[in-house]
């Protein structure tokens, strides 16, 4: 990768010809004067790679998702997806982005067929069920029973199928073991 030179105090930085799918610069949230979430994380995540935050509970993961999909407003700084800026064009990222949010919601008493087909409506989208059922690797009997009475992983295997609908470009994931 090439390396650019920044005259003003000779430092270098890797430069890239890829399209960059996530960036962050000095991205900062703060919950009142006591907590702070996220301290000015410059963050570049290019398009086709698989990136994952780790780190101890409170460390500000969930935060930066959130901001990122403008749930909550950053104290500071800014958050782009596909070039689009994640506050002011909030719809546009939302378009392009699935997520399956760490503690996502399910409708128990519906079959996962009928939460599936709920969110392709809701998106707008097209989608075949069976598809989505068959890339995330649901049985499509269990498709058709009550996700009330799905194990953690069939609840997992769905919550990633809606997360699939519109075949976004940008995938997130938030606690998705």
């Amino acid at each position: 990768m090439p390396a650019e030179t920044h005259p003003s105090d000779g430092s270098t930085a890797a430069t890239d010809d890829r399209s960059v799918a996530v960036q962050t610069t000095g991205l900062t949230k703060r919950y009142g004067d006591d907590v702070l979430a996220v301290d000015d994380l410059d963050l570049t995540v290019y398009a086709g790679e698989i990136f994952g935050f780790l780190g101890p509970n409170g460390a500000g993961k969930s935060t930066t998702i959130d901001v990122i999909m403008d749930y909550v407003r950053p104290s500071a700084g800014s958050a782009t997806v596909l070039g689009r800026d994640a506050q002011a064009e909030t719809r546009a990222v939302h378009e392009r982005v699935g997520i399956l949010p760490d503690g996502y919601g399910l409708y128990e008493r519906r079959t996962g067929r009928e939460n599936l087909t709920y969110a392709i409506a809701l998106k707008g989208a097209d989608d075949d069920v069976d598809d989505l059922l068959d890339r995330v690797g649901l049985d499509r009997a269990a498709a058709d029973r009550a996700v009330g009475g799905y194990s953690k992983g069939m609840t997992q295997r769905l919550a990633l199928a809606i997360a699939l609908v519109g075949d976004p470009d940008v995938l997130i994931l938030d606690e998705p073991s």
